[in-house]
Order: structure tokens, then C-alpha cells, then sequence
């Protein structure tokens, strides 16, 4: 049975996820992000997005944000562990990183529907 006090713990472990996906901008960049991710991707099956990519000057012509708010918002979203960053030489590449915020956000709506019901 779930407590109060671990439902604030795992409500807390999130924060950085709700923080990171409550602005229309870092879900414009996710957006960016996940259709360079399908629109790459040569098979069916499982997108392993570490193998796509893009720099903030990519992003930056997909979207109507400047560079330095770009890189604000990856900051944000790579903290929130949304995005990830994979280097080649002296660029960085962005890309999603669901996996751990989807497993994170999945054991806080298990525990708060064990602790409800």
C-alpha cells in the first residue's frame, strides 16, 4: 500500500518531467525531435532514437526560437532526462530520451491509483 509520504517522494521525482513539459516550446522541440526520429528511421519497429539527432541549428530552422532559447529549453529538457545528447566531433546532437520519464511518470500513476483505490 502506498503512503502519502511516498506518493509526494514519487510526485517530487517528476516534477522536473511536468516542469519540462509544461511550455508549448520544449513540446514544439519534442515534436522536432520525434519526427526527424520517423521520418530517418528505415525499418519498422522500435525507434532507438539515440541514432538520430540534431544539432541546435537544425532545430533552430524547424522552430521559431532563436538559438539561445533553444539551447534554454534543451538545458531543461535534457535535465528532465526528456533529451539526450550524443557528440560527433565538435557538434552536438539532441534526441529523445523517453524511456527512464516514461518509467518514472508510469510508477507515479500506478502508486497514485494504488493509493486511491
Amino acid at each position: 500500500m502506498t503512503t502519502a509520504q511516498e506518493l509526494q517522494k514519487r510526485f517530487h521525482a517528476c516534477m522536473p518531467l511536468f516542469i519540462a513539459l509544461g511550455d508549448e516550446m520544449r513540446l514544439s522541440i519534442i515534436e522536432v525531435l520525434t519526427e526527424e526520429a520517423l521520418d530517418r528511421r528505415q525499418t519498422p519497429g522500435p525507434i532507438h532514437f539515440e541514432q538520430y539527432g540534431l544539432n541546435v541549428n537544425e532545430i533552430t530552422r524547424r522552430t521559431s526560437l532563436s538559438r539561445p532559447a533553444i539551447s534554454h529549453h534543451l538545458k531543461i529538457l535534457k535535465d528532465a532526462g526528456i533529451v539526450g545528447v550524443r557528440q560527433e566531433g565538435t557538434a552536438n546532437y539532441y534526441y529523445l530520451t523517453l524511456r527512464e520519464s516514461n518509467r518514472r511518470l508510469m510508477e507515479l500513476g500506478y502508486r497514485l491509483e494504488e493509493f486511491l483505490y
